[in-house]
This record gives structure tokens, C-alpha cells and sequence, in this order.
């Protein structure tokens, strides 16, 4: 309490003293007192305050890939801003996800993070999908960042007690159905590509079966 309220303390004494000593009002004493103590809170809350990740500089192979795509500057902006956030998440993610044994063991099962990681390589190769993926990239990736987050920070609870281990067994289970629709997340995205190497293969098995059909017997 005392580290708490130091700056006011401080700011009382010294108040005493300009009154006492120097001859100015108390009223003026405690308007200067206001002013140190508000720049004072303006100054911590600054320190306190996480820096914003900054968007990358666009590189002009990118900037020249999303033209192309037939983005506009402020779709292209819009894209870059998500991803961007994207990004920091997919990388606390695969910081959550190694802290405990629970969460490791949910990460190899259904690999959300090499999903996540993926379906953001995949997004950039095809901006204009980006609706395609608003599950992934506004629910199911936040929530789960979110839900691993608060994992973590009650699993590292010095004491615990059964309500204690009965949340973090139901967090888990959350955790695990979330990591599967992350995964599903890009399998369904990816679907399309999917079909379309399944036609491939077969127009090359027809090809090939035409192909062995016209071939000249061995003589014997």
C-alpha cells in the first residue's frame, strides 16, 4: 500500500513545506500538488502500456501480388492490418501451447498451430479469400490465444485447490475442441485444391489407361 501511494505521501510533504517555508496558499500548494501528481499518472500509464506491433514496411513483390489480385490500397490496408494481427497471435500461440504438458499434448494431436501457421501462407497467396477464413481469423485463433493464455496463468497458481483443477480440466477440453476447428479451419479451406488434384489424378489414370491400351504387344 505504502509503494502505492508513495507519490501522494511525497507530494503531501512537500506541500507542508512550501506552505510552511516558502509563503504560498495552501489552495495554490495543492494546485501544484494536482499537476505534478496528473503528469506523474500520465507518465506511468505510458511505461505501463504494451507498444502496438507495427504492420512490416510492404515490400514491392507483395505490394505488386495484392495489385493483381485486384485489391484496392484500402483492401489492401484492411489485409495487411489483420494478417498482421494474425501473425503476433499464430506466434503467442505456439508460446502457450509449449508452456504446460496438457497443451503440448493437445498441439501434437490436432497441430493448431502448423494449421494456423498454413492457413496464413495460404491467405497470402490469395488475398481476396480473406472472408473465407473470418472463423478462423476472428473466433476460433483469438478465443483460443485467449483460452490458452488463462490456462496458463492459473495452471502457474502456487496453491491450488479442486475447483482449481476442475477449471483447468474444463479449459483443457474447450482448448482441444477449439485446436480442432483450427485444423479444420484449414482443411476446409484448402478443400478446393483438394478436389481439384483429386480431377487431375484421375484425367491422368484415364490418360494412362489410354495410353497402355494402344501400346504394341511384345512379340513373343
Amino acid at each position: 500500500m505504502i509503494k502505492r501511494n508513495w507519490p501522494w505521501l511525497l507530494g503531501l510533504v512537500l506541500l507542508f513545506f512550501f506552505v510552511r517555508y516558502d509563503g504560498i496558499s495552501f489552495v495554490t500548494g495543492l494546485l501544484l500538488l494536482g499537476v505534478v501528481l496528473v503528469v506523474w499518472g500520465l507518465t506511468g500509464s505510458r511505461k505501463k502500456r504494451k507498444p502496438r506491433s507495427e504492420v512490416p514496411d510492404l515490400s514491392a513483390e507483395l505490394e505488386s501480388h495484392y495489385a493483381e489480385s485486384g485489391m484496392s490500397s484500402s483492401e489492401i490496408t484492411f489485409f495487411r492490418e489483420t494478417m498482421n494481427q494474425t501473425k503476433n497471435e499464430i506466434t503467442q500461440l505456439q508460446e502457450n501451447m509449449q508452456q504446460t504438458a496438457k497443451l503440448k499434448a493437445i498441439d501434437l494431436r490436432h497441430d493448431p498451430v502448423k494449421a494456423a501457421k498454413a492457413l496464413f501462407k495460404e491467405l497470402v497467396k490469395e488475398p481476396n479469400r480473406l472472408h473465407e477464413a473470418s472463423q478462423f481469423l476472428y473466433t476460433h485463433l483469438p478465443n483460443l490465444v485467449d483460452l490458452t493464455n488463462k490456462y496458463n496463468e492459473i495452471n502457474d497458481h502456487e496453491i491450488k485447490n479442486k475447483q482449481t483443477y476442475e477449471k483447468l480440466e474444463e479449459s483443457a477440453q474447450i482448448i482441444d475442441q477449439l485446436a480442432r476447428l483450427i485444423a479444420q479451419d484449414y482443411q476446409q479451406f484448402v478443400s478446393e485444391d483438394l478436389e481439384d488434384l483429386d480431377v487431375e489424378i484421375s484425367v491422368a489414370k484415364q490418360s494412362l489407361k489410354r495410353d497402355n491400351k494402344h501400346e504394341p504387344e511384345e512379340e513373343s
